[in-house]
């Protein structure tokens, strides 16, 4: 199938021009003005339309066990509401349990994929457990195409690790080219201040956030790009919440090192004013790092615009409220971490980001699609309208309105996190290799056409 795309506005994270794109099967073939209309069997008007790369988001937890529960998106849901946004590749975490090898891990997550997924989708590693045999598990994951392995500096006793696993992990990624996604909180200071909350009987969600200051934050960022800078390798800070850690990230960058972070659509909306709502309410806000003061979301999109922040994604980690969020009803620390987000994260940031004069049009498309691409391996298969490229292109409508709710989304769970936002910018049409899966609000792809990708390391984005 040829598919040609006439007379819409092309925008890319360098530029913006008015031309036409050319589809042959899945992949782009031209791009360039005045491509005549027989060339293609199907042709699309994009009169008055955007047109620019798939998002691509790189932080999702799809059929994930977390906290006595499973998050209640899988492959099949989380990727079609993913595909209603936008978004078209998604990398998603494999689990290395304890005691558990990460060929295992692996195999799990493909199975979790395997049949469901709609769109294309990369796996991260999440290590819990790496004694010094376990460094050639990693050398093999890389080869298997996961380029990029996640540690935890929270959740002790869980999912954290220590200094000397963060370390060995990452001196081994100078030998084979991985990167290493760092969860920034320091876990045991935490641990500390959390049961001394509730000897106090201090047990409402609110106590989520009270727990985690922002310096717990700001001091295992700093000590995470420390240690990266020792080992000589570049690390990534995931789900970056506040003015205090983008500093350690600000300053790290302007002594040159390659730290990269990503923020989330929450940490630049919402607040910790959230936790705080009367009754339960606030369970629906319960995730980590928790929201902050309003003071820092200025902070942070202005880090998104000077680029010390180089990604916006979602940590989309659904939770119903009714009969999930509720096993923490009489004690916050049961609350299962997590929130929704993974169909909203381009209406958001285009709608408060571009339309608001926060970001440019290019600098959008850099956030949500390129950077990501290159950082993790995909590029220029993925984040790109050039010709080679996966025909991956979502054709927006700058001036469609939309309210967003719990009623009309499609992630399968009972709230949302925005509800009553409303946003003007939308996708009509979602393309996927070549295939429409979303098409003015009819869905249109299937559960299993989307492809397991095995992505290159040391990424195209180290400057």
């Amino acid at each position: 199938m040829t598919t040609l795309i006439r007379n819409g506005t092309l925008v890319t994270a360098e530029k913006t021009l008015a031309a036409d794109l050319l589809i042959d099967g899945e992949t782009i073939r031209d791009v360039r003005a005045g491509i005549p209309p027989e060339t293609a069997r199907r042709v699309i008007d994009a009169a008055g339309m955007l047109v620019f790369p798939g998002g691509i988001d790189v932080h999702t937890h799809l059929d994930m066990p977390f906290g006595g529960s499973t998050s209640s998106d899988d492959f099949e849901t989380g990727t079609r509401a993913a595909a209603f946004g936008g978004t078209t590749t998604l990398i998603d975490f494999a689990i290395q349990a304890r005691g558990m090898t990460m060929r295992q891990a692996l195999d799990l997550w493909w199975k979790k994929a395997d049949g469901r997924a709609s769109i294309d989708y990369g796996l991260h590693m999440i290590v819990t457990d790496l004694p010094d045999a376990g460094l050639e598990d990693m050398d093999s994951m890389v080869a298997e195409g996961v380029s990029s392995f996640k540690l935890f500096m929270a959740y002790p006793g869980v999912l954290m690790v220590d200094d000397a696993t963060i370390f060995k992990a990452l001196s081994q990624t100078a030998r084979n080219g991985a990167l290493i996604c760092m969860h920034a909180e320091n876990g045991s200071v935490i641990d500390v201040i959390i049961r001394r909350a509730l000897a106090e009987g201090k047990k409402a969600p609110i106590y989520h956030a009270l727990t985690r200051p922002v310096t717990a934050e700001a001091e295992a960022v700093h000590r995470a790009i420390a240690m990266a800078e020792i080992a000589g390798v570049p690390v990534y800070i995931v789900h970056l919440s506040s003015e205090d850690a983008l500093n350690q990230v600000r300053e790290a960058r302007d002594r040159g090192l390659p730290a990269f972070a990503e923020t989330c659509p929450q940490y630049l909306l919402l607040s910790v004013d959230e936790l705080a709502r009367p009754g339960f309410e606030g369970a629906k806000y319960v995730f980590t790092p928790p929201l902050r003061e309003k003071s820092h979301l200025p902070k942070l999109w202005d880090g998104l615009k000077h680029d010390h922040l180089q990604v916006v994604s979602t940590d989309h980690c659904p939770f119903c409220f009714e009969d999930q969020k509720a096993i923490g009803k009489d004690d916050f620390t049961k609350i299962p971490n997590g929130g929704p987000g993974i169909e909203n994260r381009l209406q958001l940031i285009y709608h408060h980001g571009v339309n608001e004069g926060r970001i440019s049009l290019n600098r959008f498309v850099e956030l949500v699609s390129t950077t990501p691409a290159k950082l993790f391996g995909l590029y220029p298969r993925k984040g790109e309208l050039a010709a080679g490229s996966d025909a991956d292109i979502v054709i927006w409508d700058p001036n469609q309105e939309h309210s967003i709710s719990a009623k009309t989304h499609h992630m399968r769970v009972d709230y949302s996190m925005f509800e009553g936002f409303r946003v003007t910018g939308n996708a009509r049409t979602v393309i996927s290799r070549g295939e429409i899966l979303v098409e003015g609000g009819r869905y249109l792809g299937r559960a299993g056409r989307g492809r397991f990708l095995k992505r290159a390391a040391r990424g195209g984005a180290w400057k």
